[in-house]
């Protein structure tokens, strides 16, 4: 058991396991180890409940937002009527043309392993000839630039909860050295209960203990002094 379980760790940290495979070694460990980490269970888990999930299982129910890549529709699973889903939907040609595959890639990975509830989670991914997908959980409240554009202002109550929700999404981050790179309120989106979770991990990186990283990205309009400068920036530039 623990040869196995050694196994499944070193793959799962190389990326190499083939989830559909070990579903059933996972389950195993579920019932006879108690020291397997949680977010090694967590991730295993989402993917035993959506493994069987295909893109045409996906009916759209409306339109929650284009941006510049594409689109993010309101979708459910037929014959599950109970709970829906944001679909983000992604241009191929457009994502090589402005060469962010990378950042496409690394969205998936850290969205994929995250287990925060400020951060919106990522249940599956799929792809067609022209496009990607992500199947997200949805966050019907919209994004908070909306709320804050319609009331002109937060108090100081409602601030000091926002940015909270935001600390503490940054903090399940930067404990994993991962920086984010692209706060703005269009990247706040709000749930049911109203708290407000992290979405777009577009620029998001992992970054080596103690390294900086020199890539000049972000939003303009937010960008990080740090990152202007081009002197190399950390975890600290998302504050």
């Amino acid at each position: 058991i623990k040869k196995i379980t050694k196994l499944l760790l070193l793959n799962f940290e190389k990326k190499t396991l083939i989830f559909d495979t070990s579903i059933t070694l996972v389950r195993y460990l579920d019932n006879h180890i108690n020291n397997v980490p949680k977010l090694f269970k967590y991730v295993y888990r989402l993917n035993e409940e959506y493994a069987n999930v295909r893109l045409e299982d996906l009916k759209v129910l409306t339109t929650l937002g284009v941006g510049g890549f594409g689109r993010v529709e309101l979708v459910q699973i037929f014959g599950q009527n109970s709970k829906s889903y944001a679909l983000k939907q992604m241009k191929k040609s457009q994502i090589v043309e402005t060469r962010q595959q990378q950042h496409i890639m690394s969205e998936k990975e850290i969205m994929g392993e995250a287990n925060c509830d400020f951060i919106v989670k990522l249940f599956k991914t799929f792809k067609d000839a022209k496009y990607l997908y992500m199947l997200m959980e949805s966050c019907l409240g919209g994004e908070l630039w909306t709320v804050l554009r319609d009331k002109g202002h937060f108090d100081d109550t409602t601030t000091r909860f926002y940015t909270a929700c935001v600390v503490e999404a940054f903090h399940y981050l930067h404990s994993r050295n991962i920086i984010y790179r692209d706060l703005k309120p269009e990247n706040l989106l709000l749930d049911a209960q109203g708290y407000v979770k992290l979405v777009d991990f577009g620029f998001a990186k992992k970054l080596q203990a103690g390294r900086k990283t020199w890539t000049f990205c972000g939003t303009p309009e937010y960008v990080a002094p740090e990152v202007i400068l081009n002197k190399g920036h950390d975890i600290s530039a998302d504050y």
